[in-house]
């Protein structure tokens, strides 16, 4: 394999950083990096970092993840994401029928096997449906239903066991039964849409579950007489905190909260993009629900909230924009992202990891985006 030496100005590791480096690839693989030396390609003036990564997220360019019935439909939302810097990603479906995650799973299991463009598919995230209706977002009621060990199954086998996370109210009936399922097999259950109380939600966490679905939204909150589900995933330390970090979502002040209440290590960025990112302001549609974006905010027709056009560059320069190094930030939106669903060959950019890294110019824009050593994007 032809290896590739590649000079940057600065390279994050994302802990350190390492100037005037050139970073030696080798069959998909970082093997070593040099102090200056001889390159072959030349990104002087620029900076290199590991890729960033999206594990939730339900579309991009105008493609939804639940809706897709062919692997060249995920190739090409594969390749969407490569342009904002993302290099791994999990498509993340919401509620729906059975038959419709049925068709979603295979998709990503025959999609895994035949491999394709754009950024890696890590497997498969299940938002719903086995949620709470009171805290439902902008899923569709109809799709929600009680938790089933047996239809949770058919999933898994379909996917050739490529779920890796899903998204569970816990007080629901029959949720505890599943989260202990899940936990058994290594699928990561998320604490989300949920109404329950700070003690249900403890129980949830000692029974296996170890992941927040984007705090503080479709849950219950933090009040002086009930700490609520928030309370209860920033307490525990074996919870991983997915934020949206657009900043209509969350203000800027809560952000900092939780970084600084649970830890950088715990938290992580999430778009949880709808079809419309990449796109400009119109009419779009997520789960069978019409959802208007406009001034660069997703909402259905009643004002709720409707994921996001967040794309994961913008969350990187949101997150920095607010106070963070960038080095932090890196970690926020590719390393505890990667390590929260047990990834720990990406994420990052030293030797032993593989070769899925970004160029950044000085404000933080996509110059390249790499996967495998190879490039899958230029500005």
């Amino acid at each position: 394999m032809v290896q590739r030496r590649i000079r940057v100005d600065k390279l994050y590791t994302p802990t350190h950083v390492l100037h005037d480096a050139t970073l030696i690839v080798e069959n998909g693989k970082v093997i070593g990096i040099e102090e200056g030396g001889a390159f072959d390609v030349d990104y002087r003036g620029y900076s290199a970092a590991p890729g960033l990564i999206d594990t939730h997220t339900h579309g991009c360019g105008g493609i939804e993840v639940t809706l897709i019935k062919t692997t060249a439909e995920l190739s090409k939302l594969a390749e969407c994401y490569a342009k904002f810097g993302v290099t791994s990603f999990l498509p993340t479906t919401v509620s729906a029928p059975h038959e419709v995650i049925m068709r979603v799973a295979g998709i990503v299991k025959q999609y895994r096997g035949n491999g394709g463009k754009g950024a890696r598919v890590l497997g498969l995230n299940l938002e719903g449906p086995y949620i709470n209706p009171k805290r439902k977002g902008a899923q569709n009621p109809s799709a929600i239903r009680l938790p089933k060990v047996d239809e949770f199954n058919q999933y898994y086998e379909e996917s050739g066991g490529l779920i890796r996370i899903m998204t569970i109210a816990p007080e629901v009936e029959g949720a505890l039964s599943l989260i202990q399922h899940l936990s058994s097999i290594g699928v990561i259950v998320s604490i989300g849409h949920t109404d329950a109380d700070y003690g249900t939600v403890m129980r949830a966490i000692a029974l296996g579950a170890s992941r927040a679905t984007h705090l503080f939204d479709a849950m219950t909150g933090i009040h002086h007489r009930e700490l609520g589900a928030a309370m209860a995933l920033l307490d525990s330390e074996d919870v991983y905190i997915e934020l949206i970090t657009d900043l209509i979502h969350l203000r800027p002040e809560t952000i900092l909260f939780a970084i600084k209440y649970a830890g950088i290590h715990r938290v992580l960025a999430v778009t949880d993009s709808m079809p419309a990112a990449g796109l400009g302001d119109g009419e779009y549609e997520l789960g069978g629900l019409r959802v208007i974006v406009k001034g660069g905010k997703a909402t259905l027709p009643d004002g709720t909230l409707a994921g996001s056009v967040l794309t994961m560059d913008n969350a990187l320069r949101n997150l920095v924009k607010n106070g963070l190094r960038l080095s932090d930030a890196l970690r926020l939106t590719s390393t505890n992202p990667a390590q929260s669903i047990g990834e720990h060959s990406i994420g990052c950019l030293k030797p032993g990891c593989l070769a899925d890294f970004i160029i950044l110019d000085d404000v933080l824009r996509i110059m390249a985006t790499y996967v495998n050593g190879g490039v899958v994007y230029t500005a």
